[in-house]
């Protein structure tokens, strides 16, 4: 009979918002299992969203008369993202699997990682625009990265009451690069654009270049922006215990079991922040439309950089390798190839692409970290 009882209360209790945030739950879910969008990411998010809506979860924590009942997900929220620690872990396990090779080989092609961040800014002003207060603003166009842990670091640094609307939007922008990326794409080129053909000529990089590089961008980076320098060393961190020689079964766990171990975490850890009262909320749709605004304008962003190189350029460069300066990785750069690959199925861009997509990702912790000394906490 008590459980009954609990059964009845719980359902009375039930509220239409938390039904909703189910039924975005399942969406997500959806999304991760018969789409195979970022099921990784958006899996955890979803079934997170179920958990923490159900009438007097136990997975949060609530006051439950005049004690605190703390729950799991609150406490792993506490000790994993308030403290930026699951994002930083990530870039540990980011930094072994990129290759910066192709960026190394061609090093002009960290100019397009720099012009995909033009979204980031200008959405910041939009924000501002919009109400809400610089701080705020500042965490809201990180998410044009579609960087996640960046995202989470700067929005946590803020301490921004907009984090939950914040993190889920960054990483569901990762997750749909190849639904919106695409029609920016070919809306700003044309066929022939599309078609254009670029020569790759692999440089021999030596592997004392590969062990220095992550060491001299960290440095660099702590002249430049000292606040972004604790996610370029984490991430410059596992880049170099991929190099190094030394270490590959470090890199090897790096790159699959933590980074796999630490997202599966995370997802499910987001959704603290995903409870039904805050987050359905008119604010949060603005984000999400912001956030999308920004996404939008690094595509343009980096396509338009490219055009105008061309401009002024003898041997002209497929514009579309532009766009593959965000930091979604390496998502961006498959989707720029594949499209390509669809103008022309012998047209190769994937070394390109890579190269430009590795440098975004670099472009965007140091953008976070500009953005961090510009503005005062």
């Amino acid at each position: 009979m008590d459980g009954l009882s609990s059964l009845f209360s719980n359902v009375l209790n039930l509220d239409i918002k938390q039904v909703i945030m189910w039924v975005i739950g399942g969406i997500l879910i959806y999304l991760a299992i018969r789409k195979k969008m970022e099921p990784t990411l958006l899996l955890p998010i979803g079934f997170g969203a179920i958990l923490v809506n159900l009438p007097m979860s136990g997975a949060i924590s609530q006051k439950v008369g005049e004690v605190i009942q703390e729950g799991p997900i609150s406490i792993l929220f506490e000790n994993g993202i308030a403290n930026e620690l699951f994002p930083l872990l990530l870039f540990v396990g980011i930094g072994a699997m990129i290759d910066f090779g192709p960026l190394l080989s061609n090093p002009k092609l960290m100019i397009f990682g720099a012009a995909a961040q033009f979204g980031i800014f200008f959405t910041l002003s939009m924000a501002s625009l919009f109400g809400f207060e610089l701080k705020d603003a500042a965490s809201i166009a990180i998410i044009g990265a579609a960087d996640g842990p960046t995202s989470i670091f700067v929005a946590n640094y803020f301490g921004t009451k907009y984090i939950g609307a914040i993190i889920v939007a960054a990483y569901s922008y990762m997750a749909l690069v190849p639904i919106v990326q695409p029609p920016v794409i070919k809306l700003l080129t044309t066929k022939k654009e599309r078609r254009i053909r670029m020569e790759y000529k692999a440089g021999n990089v030596s592997k004392t270049a590969r062990i220095i590089f992550p060491i001299f961008v960290t440095i660099l980076t702590g002249l430049v922006a000292p606040n972004a320098v604790a996610l370029i060393g984490f991430l410059m961190f596992g880049n170099l215990i991929r190099e190094c020689g030394v270490l590959d079964s470090l890199s090897k766990t790096a790159q699959s079991v933590l980074s796999n171990l630490i997202t599966l975490f995370l997802g499910i850890t987001i959704a603290e922040k995903m409870q039904a009262d805050a987050f359905l909320d008119p604010t949060t749709l603005l984000i999400l439309g912001l956030g999308l605004f920004a996404f939008i304008f690094d595509t343009a962003g980096g396509v338009l950089f490219a055009k105008l190189i061309n401009l002024f350029s003898k041997k002209k460069i497929n514009p579309m390798i532009g766009a593959a300066g965000i930091s979604a990785f390496p998502m961006s750069a498959r989707v720029v190839h594949k499209l390509g690959l669809e103008e022309d199925n012998t047209n190769f861009l994937l070394t390109h692409t890579i190269g430009i997509n590795v440098s975004g990702q670099i472009a965007s912790v140091i953008a976070g970290g500009l953005i961090l000394n510009l503005i005062a906490r």
